[in-house]
């Protein structure tokens, strides 16, 4: 464990956590919101820092990541946790439970990342469950791989504050978003984010000169409305139309059973995506 970040103490024994906008107030003992962050007698603790529950060598298009360093590989992590609660969640496994882990230090991260070199690989991902969870690990993580010249890849859902992410992103090299939906009632009620926050944070990274993909899963009843898609376009081709959006095919995942998305609505999706953007791919198809 080490001390969180981004954390105000309210007593002698209650912590407000303020590494994302839903600022848990964690009574001792108690977890914030994304299980990982914990409150031990009056200090907050990154609990999941290094410790990692799913570590592989990835194709960066995986990312995805189709317009940055193609052909390459990349060293990607992940730990535990999510400050989202998407009843689609397809890493519901490591984002909502926390699994079996085994710790690694930033040393070992850089020397393996530097080792698998001659395989291609090109830096460190952060992803497979939210990392901006492990934030201190991911930190820590970005500077040293940084220097060793090395690259940084985010993969996140961008709900974050902004003083942690403007700490971050001089180290970021690249980043996808996961944008879920242009509903800001579903991205509230259902999904447990904030639309507007997660839409600035995108404008922010953009404007930081990282290199920025965005991802958007097409969940029937959440993010299939024409309407709202369109919507969605516009605000990307607003920053820039170079800006790669992937559009991924829903299949039944955690508790939520609808489905798997009609071909039919992402061909239709791509459609209205192709007007405004220049690089728009279909996953999961």
């Amino acid at each position: 464990m080490k001390e969180a970040s981004y954390y105000i103490k309210k007593d002698e024994l209650t912590v407000l956590c303020t590494l994302c906008p839903k600022v848990c107030n964690i009574a001792p003992f108690e977890y914030g919101f994304c299980m990982s962050r914990k409150n031990i007698s009056g200090t907050l603790f990154a609990e999941n820092y290094g410790q990692i529950s799913s570590l592989a060598l990835d194709p960066i298009e995986k990312k995805p990541l189709f317009r940055f360093m193609p052909g390459s590989t990349i060293l990607s992590l992940g730990l535990y946790g999510c400050n989202m609660n998407c009843p689609f969640c397809q890493n519901h496994r490591i984002s909502r439970i926390k699994p079996d882990v085994e710790y690694k230090s930033v040393e070992e991260i850089v020397r393996l990342a530097i080792d698998l070199k001659k395989h291609g690989n090109i830096g460190v991902a952060y992803t497979y469950n939210e990392p901006l969870t492990g934030y201190e690990y991911v930190l820590d993580c970005c500077k040293a791989v940084k220097a060793s010249g090395l690259k940084n890849v985010l993969v996140s859902n961008g709900f974050i504050s902004l003083k942690p992410l403007d700490e971050l992103l001089p180290f970021v090299d690249a980043a996808n978003i996961d944008l879920k939906c242009y509903n800001k009632e579903k991205y509230k009620e259902v999904l447990g984010g904030e639309l507007e926050v997660v839409k600035n944070n995108i404008a922010i990274i953009h404007k930081a000169k990282v290199h920025l993909e965005i991802t958007m899963l097409i969940v029937p009843g959440i993010s299939d409305d024409p309407g709202e898609f369109e919507e969605v376009v516009n605000f990307i081709a607003g920053l820039s139309r170079d800006i790669p959006l992937h559009l991924t095919r829903y299949f039944p995942a955690r508790n939520y059973r609808k489905s798997p998305t009609d071909l039919n609505v992402i061909y239709q999706l791509k459609h209205i995506a192709d007007k405004h953007l220049k690089s728009v791919y279909l996953g999961n198809v």
